[in-house]
């Protein structure tokens, strides 16, 4: 997603598919990067090779990726014990994002690749949204689907922290993170770059992957939410039962 997906400045984006223009302007390194890894791999398709043939390529753009294992998903849940399972709502709920399980991500990588031997011409070049059937809502309201089993609570129906503050705590961390830097690695969740992400809708609606390779999500939401929920459930059991 960060190759289309908002910038600092804080564009509007909503609801789009592969043909739509994003007009997007990336300074910070993790968009960048990830900008220039899509173009590198996008210009190598059809690109000759010692063997006699030809290189087949194209990209998956995952919007927001949850699932076992997730390293944030257990960020946040080990902030909010720190604060007694209460999150403050700091985004809108009118915020929308487009979120997508790991185990789908996955399973189109694997569709893709098969379908690029059996017809490399209609894969080759392409770019694919990976999408399934997990609800849009705001980051934080998704993740209490995730989250509300194990007790935690959102609390606010709106931002309980007006949004110039939290614009001034992400240029503080940028800030001390430069001043940090030569003594070790500050690398904290809030910064300009994840506002602006957090608090942009930013949603895909899109069959192309259905059409030309015929994906199918492997998993519903229900499940792909509870394998989720699962897995935390078991980190928090194994917390308890250390105390």
């Amino acid at each position: 997603m960060e190759v289309v997906g908002p910038n600092t400045k804080g564009d509007p984006f909503y609801r789009g598919n592969e043909d739509t223009n994003y007009e997007s302007v990336h300074e910070l390194p993790y968009p960048v990067s990830k900008t220039k890894a899509e173009q590198l791999v996008i210009e190598a398709n059809g690109r000759p090779m010692q063997c006699g043939k030809h290189l087949v390529t194209c990209a998956l753009r995952p919007t927001g990726i949850y699932g076992e294992n997730h390293p944030l998903m257990k960020e946040f849940y080990e902030q909010g014990l720190f604060t007694r399972r209460c999150m403050f709502r700091a985004i809108p709920a009118s915020t929308e994002h487009g979120r997508v399980y790991v185990g789908n991500v996955a399973w189109m990588h694997l569709l893709v690749a098969r379908k690029m031997q059996e017809s490399p011409a209609s894969i080759g070049g392409q770019v694919y949204f990976c999408y399934d059937s997990s609800p849009y809502k705001s980051y934080e309201d998704f993740n209490m689907e995730i989250l509300g089993p194990c007790g935690f609570r959102l609390l606010g129906s709106r931002p309980l922290v007006p949004y110039f503050l939290l614009q001034f705590i992400a240029l503080f961390n940028v800030l001390l993170q430069w001043l940090l830097k030569p003594f070790f690695t500050y690398a904290p969740i809030l910064n300009p770059y994840t506002l602006a992400i957090a608090s942009t809708t930013f949603t895909v609606e899109t069959d192309k992957a259905l059409k030309h390779f015929g994906y199918r999500p492997r998993y519903t939401w229900e499940e792909s939410r509870d394998r989720t929920v699962k897995w935390l459930q078991e980190i928090d059991a194994q917390r308890n039962a250390g105390k």
